[in-house]
């Protein structure tokens, strides 16, 4: 969940559904235009992506249900290798969009723009919390051997085709959300 809807967050903010649907569907609308949406360690008070700053890449938004749900890559940028140690050690992150809007006396949001997702350690949003696939896979007892099989296998379709299926299997065994 990047963001969530008809739920006052810890801002004292509520997004509507509709205003979330509007914002998601505008980023996938520029990730599908060939865009890069990039997102930073930590949330800073401005709209502007600093590249220095840069710990990560917005691959996918959609909706599902009243949240705003996305997947993103960790890059090996400095900050995109803190979070990643930070997640290969246990620590737990969230996520937080940054956006514009208008907020009224009760907190409810209207005129939502997402300018990108960011990596935080207390998300506003009480279920901002993704699961770490890669993390979770690299982490398990043969994380290793399974990265090994994959490499062996990139010439071999059927093998392709098994190690897969297995992988699909592994996610489920772990019980993490995938679209």
């Amino acid at each position: 969940i990047f963001v969530q809807g008809n739920k006052r967050n810890q801002n004292q903010r509520v997004y509507p559904v509709d205003q979330i649907t509007k914002a998601v569907r505008s980023v996938q609308e520029k990730i599908d235009g060939g865009y890069s949406v990039l997102g930073e360690a930590d949330h800073p008070e401005d709209l502007q992506v600093n590249l220095d700053r840069v710990s990560h890449m917005i691959e996918k938004m959609w909706m599902n249900g009243a949240d705003g749900y996305g997947r993103l890559k960790l890059l090996p940028t400095p900050m995109g290798n803190i979070c990643k140690t930070l997640l290969e050690n246990g620590v737990k992150l969230g996520v937080s969009s940054r956006g514009s809007g208008n907020v009224d006396d009760r907190g409810n949001v209207s005129d939502f723009e997402i300018q990108t997702v960011d990596i935080v350690a207390n998300p506003s949003a009480p279920d901002a919390y993704p699961d770490p696939l890669y993390e979770a896979i690299m982490n398990g007892k043969r994380g290793n051997i399974l990265m090994d099989v994959a490499k062996s296998t990139s010439h071999d379709a059927k093998a392709q085709k098994y190690l897969q299926e297995e992988v699909l299997r592994l996610i489920r065994d772990l019980k993490i959300r995938r679209t």
